[in-house]
């Protein structure tokens, strides 16, 4: 692309805003920032698209949306008259310009001839899943960029599934889109004009209590536990996103009548202005939380990012409040449901659990102990709704947790993506269940590693130095230098791009050590590699310094090739 072609086109074509012509009139002078915004294309994949918010054709605006939304609506008419009937469901969440974008792709939607419903309150994306499901949408989108910083915006895709969409699709969509070359030939449709001409609909009012209904059967305890439930106390924040007008009503719901909501952070704010960044899986965002919750005398602290998927936790323990790592999490939430389901004889046939290649190791030794299949997954919860998907094809097996260690959660099959509303609701019960035994969630934690034994997880992020060249260049570079650690020797390496694996091509590499293993590959989302490590040792600090010896010294010859 040439991007000072581009450039000129957008400043002076009429087709574009005053507001965007002005923005990019005033960068007129800076060759470096005008060839950052216009040197390529804002990529689609089956995470769909994000970006930085501004003007130009490599940042996420009215413009990148219409363009994918009018891509979107061309692969939709082309699968035929059912799927055009059937429509797309559209949400977004508390970012700035979010409402602004999920209004600009239901004009495309409609203005095309698609049914489209938008819905006309926040919607996490739990909600959003679910309700491609219960209307039998072709398509759902998502307006957010999850955790991502305040500058941000993104637009998620999901199929009639309510997964995101499959690498097939995508590629099919991209395709479409990079064939609209000039943005000016991409026709414009009037929202307020369709939605007075009943073209654009709000989603159904039901769907908010349906959800709840769906969630709520997944509580282990109904009423035998409402003494607890209702003295247990419990800070939330929603980190000035969409939890907010889910999450406390669904602890109320089940019986949770000590719920502190964190104030100051209950207000929705796209800057997110109490917080560095709105990810709950930094220490930093709990400050207020803490505080709140020493104030309270509070058991539990939960917190969900702006599009309410994902989930943290600090839990109280005997000394103060620990932050959980989102591989504890995930096997407290494990622990709890299989064992209360077996305890009361609720396990269904044949169940199964479903966790990524590079969350821990643990999960699938807990499954072995008890009984439970053990499916692992490339990392992206679409793999896990593929595995939900796939049982329900083959009608082999039965769903009951999956999880990655992103801090992403789903209990049951009622939606195809992590539910951090659920997973609050399910931490809440766990942990009100425990404190009647005089447990803590980290007494069971503990409990658990004695058991199954004590592992470590760990990741470091590397950005690269040039993100022109792209992550797959890197990639390339480290299967030409096999690494090899003095630290613990390497066993075995699993090449995910090259290898017949039984799961989908990966650019991913996976190490396995004498007492643990490493993991490597690109972000999805942003210029740079992941890596994932975890050990295992005969005590907590044992596998902590197993696990930081591997890292330290598996990253330090990774960045040799950078």
């Amino acid at each position: 692309m040439d991007s000072f072609r581009e450039y000129r086109k957008w400043t002076e074509r009429k087709y574009f805003d005053d507001r965007t012509r002005e923005e990019l009139k005033s960068i007129k002078d800076d060759k470096k920032e005008i060839a950052s915004r216009f040197a390529k294309e804002l990529e689609f994949g089956t995470a769909g698209l994000r970006g930085v918010l501004g003007a130009g054709t490599y940042r996420m605006n009215i413009y990148t949306v219409r363009r994918i939304s009018y891509a979107i609506a061309k692969h939709v008419i082309s699968l035929g008259e059912e799927a055009v009937k059937a429509g797309i469901v559209i949400g977004h969440d508390t970012r700035n310009c979010s409402d602004e974008f999920a209004k600009e792709a239901a004009s495309v939607y409609a203005g095309m001839g698609i049914r489209t419903y938008l819905y006309n309150m926040l919607c996490p994306v739990p909600v959003l899943s679910f309700s491609v499901r219960e209307l039998c949408c072709s398509m759902g989108v998502m307006i957010t960029a999850s955790h991502n910083p305040k500058e941000y915006n993104g637009y998620k895709v999901y199929g009639p599934d309510g997964a995101q969409l499959s690498p097939d699709d995508s590629d099919k969509i991209s395709k479409i889109a990079s064939e609209t070359k000039d943005y000016t030939k991409i026709p414009r449709f009037d929202y307020d004009i369709l939605r007075k001409e009943g073209k654009i609909e709000d989603q159904p009012s039901y769907l908010r209590e349906k959800y709840f209904e769906a969630i709520e059967k997944l509580c282990v305890h109904g009423d035998d536990m409402e003494e607890e439930k209702k003295n247990f106390k419990v800070v939330y924040t929603p980190l000035h996103g969409t939890g907010a007008f889910w999450v406390p009503d669904i602890l109320k719901r089940i019986g949770m009548e000590n719920v502190y909501p964190v104030k100051e952070q209950m207000i929705p704010d796209g800057n997110f202005s109490t917080v560095p960044v709105p990810n709950p899986e930094n220490v930093s965002v709990y400050d207020l939380a803490v505080k709140l919750a020493e104030e309270k005398n509070a058991n539990l602290i939960l917190a969900t990012d702006p599009d309410a998927d994902r989930t943290g936790v600090f839990a109280k323990g005997r000394d103060g409040f620990v932050m959980l790592s989102g591989n504890q999490i995930g096997i407290l939430l494990l622990n709890y449901l299989i064992s209360d389901k077996q305890k009361k004889n609720a396990m269904p046939k044949d169940p199964f659990v479903v966790s990524t290649v590079v969350s821990t190791r643990l999960t699938k030794k807990i499954c072995e102990a008890k009984g439970v299949e053990y499916r692992d997954v490339l990392t992206g919860f679409k793999f896990i709704g593929e595995q939900i998907a796939i049982s329900e094809e083959t009608g082999k097996g039965n769903f009951i947790f999956g999880f990655e260690e992103s801090y992403g959660y789903l209990a049951g099959s009622y939606a195809r993506d992590k539910d951090a509303v659920a997973s609050c609701m399910l931490l809440s019960e766990a942990a009100a269940t425990y404190a009647s035994q005089g447990k803590t969630l980290l007494d069971v934690l503990n409990d658990i590693y004695r058991e199954f034994g004590y592992s470590c997880e760990k990741q470091v992020s590397l950005m690269l130095s040039n993100p022109a060249e792209g992550a797959s260049a890197f990639m390339t570079r480290l299967r030409r230098a096999p690494i090899s650690l003095d630290c613990s020797k390497v066993t075995g390496i699993k090449d995910y791009l090259k290898e017949e694996t039984g799961l989908p091509k990966s650019d991913v590499l996976y190490y396995t050590l004498e007492d643990g293993w490493f993991c490597v590959r690109p972000s999805g989302t942003e210029p740079k590699v992941k890596l994932y490590f975890g050990a295992s040792g005969k005590c907590p600090k044992c596998a902590e310094t197993i696990c930081d010896r591997i890292k330290d010294e598996a990253s330090a010859k990774i960045k040799e090739l950078f």
